[in-house]
């Protein structure tokens, strides 16, 4: 009984999803463009977007003159947005903000349009340009439209993407660091507090700062040692100026004490001379 039951069910999924798809293609290959635009967004709202898709295409360029135009315009960028296609979809609200700029819909499609931009961000570890792009694309919405009821999530947003980008050049710093490239290392920690100077790696940064330097002057030829022992002095000022309850406190200060007596021996070797 449960077999036969199964078997049953089985046909009437089967029928109905025959029977669907022959309604699809009938309305897909006929000519009632009224009726195609009236399923379309049918489907849409049935999150069926794979079939609004062909529908709108072809939509597109039959209603473009017309006082449809503007609607289809409309759920085109919204299907792509649907299907995933973030950089289409990024383009076409764009566009149509360009097309109908006085259009109810305008302030959602420049909101939808920096979306899009957020969505192409990536991980922090890889290129970043759509980060950077969506954080401008962000601020632009809301200077155009500061009453918007977006603000907040485009300030919310922004921060966000600038995190990630924090942690970027956090990590960028650091790989430089474990490569034992160690003035390349000084340069990026310096970069990275300079574009993020409230960060939550700043401790990081100004310690790891610290011991580049020091192993950098460690590492170099006799001529340019005083001045790089300098160099980690200074270092070593900026964190515990701002970190000395730091757990790292020691460890700096052995840095600056081995910096000290390096300076003091350099000094005397050159007064020998």
């Amino acid at each position: 009984m449960k077999s036969h039951c199964k078997y049953l069910l089985i046909l009437l999924v089967s029928f109905v999803w025959f029977t669907s798809c022959s309604e699809y293609n009938k309305i897909l290959k006929g000519s009632d463009y009224d009726l195609k635009f009236e399923k379309a967004i049918e489907y849409y709202e049935k999150n069926q977007c794979y079939r609004t898709l062909p529908l709108l295409d072809e939509l597109m360029s039959y209603f473009r003159m017309t006082n449809k135009g503007e609607e289809v315009y409309y759920y085109y960028a919204k299907t792509q947005f649907c299907m995933g296609d973030y950089y289409l979809a990024g383009y076409y609200f764009k566009r149509f903000v360009k097309n109908f700029p006085q259009s109810s819909k305008a302030e959602e499609c420049a909101f939808n349009a920096a979306m899009c931009m957020m969505r192409n961000s990536p991980d922090y570890y890889l290129d970043q340009s759509d980060s950077y792009n969506a954080i401008d694309e962000f601020q632009l919405f809301m200077s155009k439209y500061p009453n918007s009821p977006w603000v907040d999530s485009c300030n919310t947003l922004v921060k966000d993407l600038r995190s990630r980008l924090e942690k970027k050049s956090f990590e960028k710093a650091k790989l430089y660091f474990k490569m034992e490239k160690y003035r390349s290392a000084v340069i990026a920690f310096k970069s990275a507090l300079s574009e993020f100077p409230d960060t939550r790696f700043k401790e990081d940064i100004l310690f790891l700062a610290l011991k580049s330097n020091y192993l950098y002057a460690e590492n170099s030829v006799i001529t340019k040692k005083v001045e790089r022992f300098e160099e980690t002095i200074k270092s070593y000022h900026n964190f515990v100026d701002s970190f000395r309850n730091s757990n790292y406190f020691r460890e700096a200060e052995n840095y600056y004490f081995s910096s000290l007596k390096e300076l003091e021996k350099l000094k005397s070797e050159s007064n020998g001379i």
